[in-house]
């Protein structure tokens, strides 16, 4: 097996090259897309190694994998995102070490996550996950029910709605992701006519190891890779 390091580095330079060249195909600038290094499969030592390579932006589906990694790397200057499901009875324990959460699913989790962010007088960006693709397995607000909920989001003083998330369907393929991320996008730009104030939108997250070059060429500005960044390492 390669050098662990020198692997996850090479495959962050990659990886930089293929959102470079999905941005030029769009022309869009590749600086208006964040790569978030997803470590649900890899330890602490596989982190440390992204982490040196530059990859400072991290992202954590399950809030118990977020608490131990967070702490076992508290001394990396690291950004924690939440990019899974989060139930209410984890966020108190959750706010405070992540950057943003990217899976708001519904008022009573927004709500809950306001009422933590208080208690720590901070406001924490959020994004709103949309069930684009319809799968009953997946989470997320259908598309119709978004914008009547950010009314009500906008009265929550601690959190900053700041856009939306999506996961392509399981059986999409990358054309059925691209139709997916595009209706993201859609429902993105049909929403921004009609903002509340303090609401922006700017944000779609959208995209993994197998999909992301295609929601770059729609629009995502935050990618959620994993498996990629580890080709070589993972067993």
């Amino acid at each position: 097996m390669p050098d662990l390091t020198a692997q996850i580095a090479e495959n962050l330079a990659e990886m930089h090259g293929r959102i470079t060249d999905a941005a030029a195909r769009s022309g869009r600038n590749a600086k208006q897309i964040m790569l978030v290094g997803v470590t649900k499969y890899v330890g602490p030592t596989e982190v440390r190694a992204l982490v040196a390579a530059g990859c400072t932006e991290l992202g954590e589906s399950r809030p118990q994998q977020l608490w131990e990694k967070a702490e076992a790397l508290e001394d990396l200057h690291v950004r924690w995102h939440m990019i899974g499901h989060l139930q209410r009875n984890k966020v108190r324990r959750t706010v405070p070490l992540i950057e943003m959460i990217h899976s708001v699913d519904s008022v009573r989790l927004a709500r809950a996550v306001d009422s933590a962010a208080g208690e720590l007088s901070r406001r924490v960006p959020v994004l709103l996950e949309v069930n684009v693709s319809g799968e009953s397995a997946k989470h997320g607000l259908e598309p119709d029910a978004v914008e009547p909920l950010l009314e009500e989001l906008a009265e929550c003083g601690n959190i900053e709605v700041r856009g939306l998330m999506c996961m392509a369907g399981l059986q999409s393929g990358l054309a059925g992701a691209g139709a997916d991320f595009a209706k993201l996008r859609q429902l993105r730009d049909r929403l921004h006519e009609n903002c509340p104030e303090g609401i922006t939108l700017d944000e779609l997250s959208m995209g993994m190891s197998g999909d992301f070059e295609a929601a770059i060429e729609e629009g995502a500005t935050i990618v959620r890779v994993g498996t990629a960044l580890f080709h070589g390492v993972l067993r």
